[in-house]
């Protein structure tokens, strides 16, 4: 098992949806940002499915998850600006338009370390993430050779390493023992998603001591950092696998 890369200059965290890349990789990135790295946030899909009420507007839902994504990228640390490709919730493909804007935002902004879904995950229910996922491993092969995509401004661009998270087989643990409260502020920015995703029925009471919904909530996600670190060492640890070199 590999445990805490470098922290690198810069990385680049590639969701499906808004609230992913907390649930995936908030604290890793909280720890890097803390160290100095650049972090950035692309989203693939626009949100616009992501609840459980049918009355609500899918134009409203979208504007108000962009706010909460950018929130929550201020709350890990980076500067709130996201990327947004805006592809419909629930239809994202891994076709070769969404692979050349991929490609295209790989070469501009020059991580060393990409962060994304684990597509080969057994039984992945979710269609958004097995594209997403997809998505960045072929986004980097296209960002990285000079003849892919030659229309595009930016040169080609060779990340490192690769880090899925929700991986069918683990090999690399990241400490965020120092982050956790980073990665659960972050997570609970997207308060459109307290019902649907965290359990959380009353919004209204979001943050006070006594709503026990949010206290089970930060629970959960704290017993399972400890899971995951606990054999190493950790207090909290994130899992993923880990390509590289790429």
């Amino acid at each position: 098992m590999d445990t805490n890369l470098t922290c690198p200059a810069r990385a680049l965290a590639i969701g499906a949806h808004p609230d992913d890349i907390e649930f995936g990789c908030g604290g890793t990135l909280a720890k890097w940002a803390a160290a100095g790295c650049a972090i950035s946030h692309l989203v693939c899909t626009d949100g616009s499915k992501g609840t459980w009420e049918p009355e609500t507007d899918p134009a409203g839902l979208v504007a108000t998850r962009r706010e909460e994504q950018r929130a929550a990228s201020r709350a890990l640390g980076g500067d709130g600006d996201v990327v947004f490709l805006g592809w419909p919730d629930g239809e994202l493909e891994a076709g070769l338009r969404q692979r050349w804007e991929i490609a295209a935002w790989i070469r501009r902004l020059r991580p060393q370390v990409v962060l994304g879904h684990d597509p080969w995950r057994r039984y992945r229910l979710h269609p958004d993430h097995r594209s997403a996922g997809f998505l960045v491993t072929d986004g980097i092969v296209a960002a990285r050779d000079p003849l892919f995509f030659p229309e595009l401004d930016a040169p080609p661009h060779r990340p490192e390493t690769l880090l899925l998270w929700e991986a069918d087989e683990v090999n690399h643990l990241e400490d965020v023992s120092d982050f956790l409260d980073r990665k659960l502020a972050a997570l609970l920015e997207h308060r459109s998603q307290l019902r649907s995703t965290m359990g959380i029925e009353r919004r209204d009471v979001l943050g006070t001591e006594e709503n026990g919904e949010v206290a089970a909530f930060r629970r959960r996600v704290s017993e399972r950092l400890a899971e995951h670190g606990a054999p190493y060492g950790f207090a909290a640890a994130e899992v993923f696998h880990k390509m590289g070199p790429l």
